[in-house]
């Protein structure tokens, strides 16, 4: 008679290292004044100067920056791949990894055309007068959605994701066995690689040490190092892509109580 035995207990006498750490985190990036209606109404009003809000102000704004973005691909030299629907963005960013030779920098920039949560005008009729007024309202659309691919001496590969549509809200994505890899590099500590993942360590406890090292501050630093001051960054000076639609996001003041 045979007795059952769980996953556990098959696994208990096989396993030949464990290791406690962060795989893939996606992390929002956005202007905390800049997600309701009444916000951004306050925005266009009080920063933008608009006697009655319209989203219309803003069209500037991301017509500056989508050219700011097609300049830095012009500039620096880096491809704009246009995703097609189906197409897996992680093969597309493993060939561009196996030709990559720097210690960071920017693979390329992919464009996309996502659904994502959006602010427009509709125009309404007043019942007393019968004249026009815009009126605010969230909604969705299919917009231009921007990848930027990098790679960080620290972190590894990740990628930044920027949304051209007003309130340009964007997206983290870090991979935790990625920093992993790169400070096990940087010590010369002997390790065998997975494609996600580490199989074997000289140094074990080393390596838990790194993964509990890995902090929100770390993170936050990855991010302000690539996009300081409403900027995506590259390794070396002059290669910015200044995001000048997110610098005046995020100084918005606070929006006054009614």
């Amino acid at each position: 008679m045979s007795i059952a035995r769980s996953v556990a207990d098959v696994l208990r006498n096989h396993v030949v290292m464990e290791l406690e750490a962060i795989d893939r985190m996606y992390l929002n990036v956005y202007v905390p004044q800049l997600q309701t209606v009444g916000a951004v109404v306050g925005y266009l009003r009080v920063h933008r100067g608009q006697r009655f809000a319209s989203t219309a102000a803003v069209t500037p704004m991301t017509e500056a920056f989508v050219r700011s973005i097609e300049q830095f691909v012009s500039t620096e030299g880096v491809d704009l791949v246009t995703f097609e629907k189906g197409q897996r963005k992680d093969d597309i960013t493993q060939k561009y990894l196996r030709s990559f030779r720097k210690s960071e920098g920017v693979l390329y920039v992919g464009k996309a055309q996502e659904k994502a949560r959006v602010f427009r005008t509709e125009r309404r009729r007043s019942r007393s007068t019968g004249a026009t007024y815009p009126w605010i309202v969230q909604s969705t659309a299919m917009v231009n959605q921007y990848y930027f691919y990098c790679v960080d001496e620290d972190f590894g590969p990740f990628f930044f994701k920027a949304c051209s549509y007003f309130p340009y809200n964007a997206k983290l994505c870090i991979n935790g066995h990625e920093y992993l890899k790169r400070q096990l590099a940087k010590r010369g500590v002997r390790f065998e690689p997975l494609d996600n993942g580490i199989k074997s360590c000289a140094d074990p406890k080393l390596m838990q040490r790194l993964c509990d090292e890995l902090s929100a501050g770390k993170i936050d630093r990855l991010l302000r190092k690539w996009a300081v001051a409403a900027s995506i960054s590259g390794p070396r000076p002059g290669c910015r892509l200044s995001l000048s639609a997110l610098d005046l996001a995020g100084r918005v003041p606070a929006h006054p109580s009614p």
